[in-house]
């Protein structure tokens, strides 16, 4: 991975990241917002703490573990990535509660358009914020974004220190499962 100094990754700062989506999609995972490093790279969930690609194999639906450069092979396997708040920061606490909000109907606007069968949205905390639902947790939602199914998930950042992999996996593997009809 290319090592960026400190002011290459503050001048990625409200970069946006593009994407990585189709109509029909299985599952389109959402993540908070991009990082800088996220941003610098051009590919999503690309810190190297992140979670995220390991437990998305770990939880079988990859065939193998991917990096954040090949993220569009996500889509050979029905699979797409967005963020509720499209531009960088270097901490999501930078976020205003009215970008929540604004991503949140971004967010509907878009899964109403590309029609997946189910949103995953990774961080409990971004769910809350985008949708004014404070009592959401993880796991399947009873209400749905766009006519899609919500499926909340934990936030695989390195800082979630209340989930492990293992444990992350299991939940990502509960909505595989519900994703495969199983």
């Amino acid at each position: 991975m290319t090592r960026f100094t400190p002011a290459e990754l503050e001048a990625a700062r409200d970069r946006l990241l593009p994407d990585v989506v189709a109509g029909g999609l299985r599952v389109l995972f959402c993540g908070i917002n991009p990082g800088l490093m996220s941003a610098a790279t051009g590919h999503h969930f690309a810190r190297p703490g992140n979670r995220f690609w390991p437990v998305l194999h770990l939880s079988g639906f990859t065939p193998r573990l991917l990096k954040p450069a090949e993220q569009r092979e996500l889509l050979t396997y029905g699979l797409g990535i967005t963020n509720v708040v499209a531009r960088a920061t270097a901490r999501a606490d930078e976020l205003t509660a009215e970008e929540y909000v604004a991503g949140g109907r971004t967010l509907a606007d878009k899964v109403t358009r590309l029609r997946p069968a189910w949103l995953a949205v990774v961080g409990v905390t971004a769910y809350r914020a985008a949708f004014g639902d404070r009592k959401a947790g993880v796991g399947p939602q009873e209400g749905a974004v766009g006519g899609t199914r919500v499926w909340v998930l934990p936030n695989p950042s390195g800082l979630n220190a209340h989930w492990t992999t293992a444990t992350m996996a299991e939940e990502f593997a509960r909505l595989r499962k519900a994703a495969e009809g199983v």
